[in-house]
């Protein structure tokens, strides 16, 4: 039986990796840096052994999984090299691991957690199903059907996958560390769609993917009568939303999901899609979608005395956007309070005015410091810059977290892809604390 060894194990792709093999019966370990994050509680949960990181971590009998963040100069990387150890970055074993499996690749610069978080409740719902989400989560079975499997378009890392069907939420420009403008990204879209076997499920709505070609059949969805699947009689109602879906001309009838805003929508349709070619039971899928519970970090909702504290994994102008839109539709009546914080300084740098554009739209904002990343630390930019262009904006701090305190019944909306939880966790602490100063006072 193989041995892995998982270098970076706490990363969100690879702790689901670790989790699939780990159920898939083999045996399974890692090693990552001594932060906390919330991926590594699902391993913990199963027994994975978490090591720093050592060079000796790096032992013959093991197979070594990298993931991307580290590059060949990491102690741990460049020693399995040394060694000539059996060596796979995260995205070339995935390729191979799938290939038993009727493949299902989500990829988009944007829904790709949510879309494939909802496919593998659906399809998992309905027979054994493997999946690769990245909130973290993965599920593994040696005989199971399906393998939904998130897959990014960041340095062309979907190019090593080669799956039966690819879902394909929308096309933009993201990732300027990398990509050089839309163009280019379109162009390994437009590559990846040609290593499709069976069919491509893509939103016909978005304007860069009907540009596509593929050797395959290409399922377009969305509002626009052009598309094959077509959404219409949208309605929001205090239990989510509703609308009903026609196929080639032709109603598929109602659906329900627990979620709100257009983007939400558009992701379900993309799983129905799957659906509809795999020639299944839509009564089965229509009793399922309501039933999504979400994933992590994804318009998570707590309660907070009389606010709610929405967390949210959104980085990128139009997630911003559309993360408000939800908030706004579900919550009309409340105050829109944003607090966001930045990844990554060339994301910040390259759409400074798209940012300033959409977080105008809540009726407060704070900003954090920019999180930086295993690949850029670093750069010549600062929170500074996007405080200028929102000057009602406030900067937020440790120090000052107690400003969120004055807010009754708001909505506290938290976006990024970085550590803006600790945020939340202050916030929490000191009105942990507030009652513990209350009830020592009355207890005098």
């Amino acid at each position: 039986m193989a041995k892995y060894h998982l270098i970076g194990i706490k990363g969100a792709g690879m702790s689901a990796l670790a989790q699939v093999l780990h159920e898939m019966g083999y045996e399974v370990r890692g090693s990552d840096q001594s932060t906390h994050f919330f991926t590594q509680k699902p391993l913990e949960a199963l027994g994975i052994e978490i090591l720093p990181f050592d060079r000796n971590n790096i032992q013959k009998e093991y197979i070594v999984i990298a993931s991307n963040a580290y590059q060949d100069d990491h102690e741990e990387v460049r020693e399995a090299l040394h060694k000539q150890v059996e060596f796979y970055r995260y995205h070339e074993f995935l390729g191979r691991l799938i290939e038993p499996f009727t493949s299902i690749s989500v990829t988009g610069t944007h829904g790709k957690t949510s879309t494939s978080g909802l496919l593998a409740h659906v399809l998992g719902s309905i027979t054994p199903t493997a999946y690769i989400v990245g909130d973290g989560t993965g599920r593994g079975g040696k005989n199971y059907k399906y393998f939904v499997l998130e897959s990014c378009e960041y340095r062309r890392h979907f190019l090593s996958y080669f799956p039966d069907y690819a879902v394909i939420t929308n096309i933009n420009f993201d990732h300027p560390d990398y990509f050089s403008g839309i163009d280019h990204v379109k162009d390994a879209f437009q590559q990846m769609v040609l290593q499709v076997k069976k069919a491509v499920v893509a939103c016909g709505d978005d304007p860069h993917t009907p540009f596509l070609t593929a050797s395959c059949p290409i399922l377009y969805y969305g509002f626009q009568e052009h598309n094959q699947l077509i959404i219409k009689n949208l309605k929001r109602d205090q239990m989510g939303t509703v609308f009903e879906l026609y196929y080639q001309g032709n109603t598929l009838g109602f659906f329900r999901i627990p979620m709100y805003g257009t983007h939400h929508v558009l992701n379900s349709v993309a799983v129905i899609g799957i659906c509809v070619l795999e020639d299944m039971d839509l009564s089965h899928v229509r009793r399922l979608l309501p039933t999504f519970q979400g994933v992590r970090r994804r318009f998570a909702e707590n309660r907070w005395g009389t606010n709610i504290i929405i967390d949210d994994y959104a980085h990128h102008p139009r997630e911003v956007q559309a993360t408000m839109e939800a908030a706004r539709n579900k919550y009309p009546d409340k105050k829109l309070v944003a607090i966001f914080q930045p990844h990554t300084y060339s994301r910040l740098k390259h759409f400074l005015d798209g940012f300033a554009e959409v977080l105008q739209e809540a009726d407060d904002i704070y900003l954090c410091d920019i999180f930086g990343s295993a690949r850029e630390s670093e750069g010549d930019i600062s929170i500074r810059d996007l405080l200028h262009k929102l000057p009602i904006a406030k900067y937020l701090t440790r120090d000052n977290i107690t400003c969120l305190k004055e807010y009754d019944s708001s909505i506290l909306l938290f976006m990024g892809a970085g550590d803006i939880q600790k945020y939340q966790e202050w916030l929490i602490a000191e009105k942990m604390q507030e009652i513990k100063n209350v009830d020592y006072q009355q207890k005098k």
